[in-house]
C-alpha cells in the first residue's frame, strides 16, 4: 500500500478501527502508539510525537520531541486481534521536528547501513534462522520452565508436539505478509527453528520483529511462553539465530571473501551488540555453537559457515535472538564493507571438528567474548565501533544494570 487513498479503501473494506505506530528503541523491543484511523492522515502530514527520553538509547537532550511517520508499505493486520474492529500495525520513520531522520532510531541506522552497501554498488540479503523454546505456562498464566515436549532434531508427531503451534505462526505470518520457508523441531526439548525468505536488510529486520512478535503472541494463546534467550537450559542446546548474507555487485565481481574477512576481522568488536545478555556466552562453545573466530564450507563448528548452495553466502553462526536485528545487521554490513574497502582475504579454512580438536590445535585460534565483560571490553577499546556505533549505544550496551534490565524484560 503506497497511498492514503489505498490505506482508506483498505480500512474501511477490512473494518481497521486502531493503527498500532510502531518503532524500536535502541536495544529492539518494539514500541507503539495507537490511534484512530481518522487519525492517519494527520500522522502522515504532521506525524505523531513523543518523548525521546524515555526511550532506550535515544539520548536526554532537552529537545525531546520526536515524530512518527508512518511507511505505508509496511502495514500489516495484526491477525490475533478480534477481527471485528481490526487492529494493523505500521512501521514509522522516527523523525526531528524539521523532518529529518532521527539518527538513533534503529531503522534510521540500518537504513544508512544499507545505503552505504549500495554506494558501493552492492545489494545485500539477509536470511535469518530463529530459533526458541517453548514453555507451558502454569494454570495461573505464570510462566515456567517445563518444555513443551522432549522431541529432538526434526522429530515428528506425536513425540514433536510443537507442530501445532509453528503450524499457527506459519498461518499468522503468511497473513502478516511474510513468507515461511520451513519450520521443524530443533534438537533441544521443546525447542522449535522457524525460518523466512531472504530479503533486503530493512525487509530482513522489519520481518524478524514481526516473526518474533507473532511467535510470543501464538504461543501465549495457547497456553505457551516462547523463549528466544540464548541459553534458557544449562544442559540443553542452546539458541541462536544464525544470519546468512549473500552480495550482488554491479559490476558482477564475489566480493563476498572480502565481506566474510572483514565480519572476521571485526566479530569481536561488535560480540556485545549480537549477543547482549550473560546467557549468550554460556551458549558459545558448545552443541553446535561457536567459539572460535574461523570459518568452513559446511562445517557448523565454525563460526561463519559457507552452506552448500547454488548461490554463494556466508551463514554467521554466533548471534541470537536477543540482539536488535536493526543494530545487528547494519554492524555485520559495516565490518563487510571494511573488509572489501581494505581488501581483507580470509585465513584459509578450518576442515575440522573444533569441539573435538586438540587442545594444541585451538589454542592458536583466536576466540570469541567467553563472557560479556570481555565483550564490553572489546567493545569499548574498538575504533571500528566507535566509528559505526553511536555513543548513546554504546553507553547503554556498556551497562550492566541497563542492558540485563532488557534481558530482564522478557523473562519476568
Amino acid at each position: 500500500m503506497k497511498t492514503y487513498e489505498e490505506l482508506e479503501a483498505y480500512m474501511e473494506e477490512e473494518n481497521v478501527k486502531f493503527i498500532r505506530l510502531a518503532f524500536f528503541d535502541a536495544m529492539g523491543i518494539q514500541k507503539n502508539v495507537a490511534i484512530m484511523p481518522s487519525e492517519l492522515r494527520r500522522a502522515m502530514k504532521e506525524g505523531i510525537s513523543f518523548d525521546a527520553t524515555s526511550i532506550a538509547g535515544y539520548g536526554t537532550n532537552e529537545k525531546s520531541d520526536l515524530f512518527l511517520k508512518p511507511e505505508l508499505s509496511t502495514l500489516t493486520a495484526v491477525p490475533w486481534r478480534p477481527v471485528d474492529g481490526r487492529v494493523v500495525r505500521i512501521f514509522c520513520e522516527v523523525q526531528n521536528p524539521d523532518g529529518t531522520p532521527f539518527a538513533l532510531s534503529p531503522r534510521n541506522y540500518l537504513k544508512k547501513a544499507a545505503q552505504a552497501a549500495r554506494e558501493m554498488g552492492l545489494h545485500v540479503n539477509v536470511g535469518p534462522e530463529m530459533e526458541f523454546y517453548a514453555f507451558k505456562l502454569d494454570p495461573n498464566g505464570r510462566r515456567t520452565y517445563e518444555p513443551q515436549d522432549h522431541a529432538g532434531y526434526m522429530d515428528t508427531d506425536p513425540f514433536d508436539q510443537g507442530s501445532n503451534l509453528r503450524r499457527e505462526v506459519c498461518y499468522t505470518l503468511v497473513d502478516m505478509g511474510i513468507t515461511p520457508e520451513a519450520s521443524h523441531h530443533e534438537s533441544g526439548p521443546g525447542q522449535n527453528e522457524v525460518d523466512f525468505h531472504y530479503s533486503n536488510p530493512l525487509s530482513a529486520a522489519d520481518n524478524t520483529a514481526t516473526v518474533k512478535w507473532a511467535i510470543r503472541s501464538v504461543a501465549d494463546s495457547m497456553g505457551l511462553w516462547a523463549d528466544f534467550s540464548p541459553k534458557p537450559l544449562r544442559d540443553e542446546p542452546g539458541s541462536g539465530m544464525h544470519l546468512n548474507f549473500s552480495l550482488q555487485s554491479g559490476d558482477g565481481k564475489d566480493y563476498l571473501p572480502q565481506f566474510m574477512a572483514g565480519v572476521m576481522k571485526y566479530i569481536r568488536d561488535m560480540t556485545l551488540f549480537l549477543n547482549p545478555t550473560q546467557k549468550s556466552y554460556l551458549r558459545f562453545g558448545e552443541m553446535e555453537a561457536p567459539k572460535y573466530v574461523s570459518w568452513s564450507p559446511q562445517n557448523r563448528s565454525q563460526l561463519i559457515r559457507i552452506p552448500a548452495s547454488e548461490s554463494p553466502r556466508m551463514e554467521l553462526r554466533s548471534p541470537d535472538a536477543m540482539c536488535n536485528p536493526y543494530l545487528a545487521y547494519a554492524l555485520v554490513i559495516y565490518a563487510g564493507l571494511e573488509g572489501i574497502r581494505q581488501g581483507l582475504r580470509p585465513d584459509a579454512p578450518m576442515n575440522t571438528n573444533l569441539y573435538t580438536a586438540d587442545a594444541d590445535f585451538t589454542r592458536r585460534l583466536q576466540q570469541l567474548p567467553m563472557n560479556v565483560s570481555e565483550a564490553v571490553r572489546c567493545a569499548q577499546r574498538s575504533a571500528f565501533i566507535r566509528q559505526y556505533v553511536p555513543q548513546e549505544y554504546i553507553d547503554l550496551y556498556c551497562s550492566d544494570e541497563k542492558r540485563e534490565k532488557y534481558a530482564d524484560f522478557y523473562e519476568e
